[in-house]
């Protein structure tokens, strides 16, 4: 039940992502179909076996999973942004300009591949928000420890100082991911706790 009490804490069910939204499931749904609406995070599939004083009952669920995010995404989306990539690109830009930290570069390229990952739900996964503020600094912490560490030489003062602020920057953007997750995570990968 630990993943339960995970995904209730972290993430909106989507009854309670609609309800947020004063919105119906037929809006969201041709939002994810026009590419405009980040999928679920997490998708649970539960079979319940009940065993009673009347016998026994089975029943499955779906139970989709949503980033609380993407509330903030589907209001947006509600009120008739006419072009969600252009904000998510302008938003992502934005956020890694305000940030101290440089090093990350938002070409068209990236940020066309960080929009897919966006609408697979993965950044609801791996970020607080799973916003494009969240998914830049996340980024950038990743770029930059990758760039100070992968050659495995020592670092100067003031690489360990960009490193720390990094690691740093990277706990502030990061979920603390499920249970089952955690040892796979970019929290585990970049020593965080």
């Amino acid at each position: 039940m630990e993943l339960i009490d995970y995904l209730r804490t972290h993430f909106l069910t989507r009854e309670q992502l609609l309800a947020a939204c004063a919105t119906d499931t037929a809006h969201l749904d041709a939002f994810a179909a026009a590419g405009t609406m980040p999928a679920p995070s997490y998708r649970l599939r539960v079979r319940i076996d009940c065993a009673s004083f009347f016998g026994d009952h089975a029943e499955t669920h779906a139970l989709d999973w949503f980033a609380k995010g993407d509330v903030e995404w589907l209001r947006m989306l509600l009120e008739g942004e006419p072009d969600p990539y252009a904000r998510f690109a302008a938003r992502y830009r934005a956020a890694l300009d305000a940030l101290p930290l440089r090093g990350l570069e938002a070409t068209d390229a990236h940020l066309r591949s960080e929009w897919q990952h966006f609408l697979a739900g993965t950044y609801g996964l791996c970020t607080r928000t799973g916003l494009p503020e969240d998914i830049a600094a996340k980024e950038l912490a990743i770029h930059v420890i990758r760039t100070l560490t992968d050659d495995g030489r020592p670092l100067d003062a003031g690489e360990r100082e960009r490193l720390a602020e990094a690691r740093d920057l990277l706990d502030r953007a990061s979920s603390p991911f499920a249970p089952h997750e955690r040892a796979r995570s970019s929290r585990a990968r970049y020593g965080l706790k």
